[in-house]
């Protein structure tokens, strides 16, 4: 009986073993996570009346960015089976947006989730029918996401409020 305990639990840490994620899915999860968090935290944070900002009059609206970010769904939901519209699309109210973007993020999470050694190296047409694996495409838009964040936070600067990274009373 203890051998049979002992062969158990030797199976089930070997078994633990191997589903352990691919660190480099791992990594780039992580990365997605934060800024994902950062995202969020900045769409909160901006007062619903500073939504319609705009630094220069050829610039989109802080919503408008806010909005964008949300278009993520297409290519996440696409990951995990089904496109779908972007949620923000029509939308104006922060309330709205927020949950547009918030519901965009559920579909990457799944995205995510989804992530293993092989359905990351799983290709898939991207923007002009270009061939991308998976994991490229999420990676892809973590890249895109940052870059939007880095969009952003003028915005907030020039409204007076401190963005989710620079914020130092969270």
């Amino acid at each position: 009986m203890i051998r049979s305990a002992a062969l158990l639990a030797l199976s089930f840490a070997a078994g633990c073993a191997l589903a352990q994620t691919n660190p480099v899915i791992a990594e780039q999860k992580m990365a997605y996570e934060g800024n994902r968090n950062n995202l969020v935290k900045a769409a909160e944070k901006m007062p619903e009346a500073d939504y319609s900002f705009k630094p220069a009059p050829e610039m989109q609206s802080f919503g408008e960015r806010i909005a964008h970010i949300a278009g993520q769904m297409g290519t996440c939901s696409m990951l995990t089976g089904e496109r779908k519209p972007n949620p923000a699309m029509g939308k104006t109210s922060k309330a709205d947006i927020v949950a547009a973007l918030k519901a965009s993020f559920d579909a990457c999470d799944a995205a995510w989730a989804s992530m293993n050694d092989k359905t990351a190296l799983e290709m898939l047409a991207g923007r002009g029918g270009q061939q991308r694996s998976k994991l490229s495409m999420l990676i892809g838009n973590t890249t895109h996401n940052t870059e939007l964040y880095g969009y952003i936070c003028p915005y907030m600067r020039l409204k007076g409020v401190v963005p989710p990274t620079s914020d130092r009373t969270r």
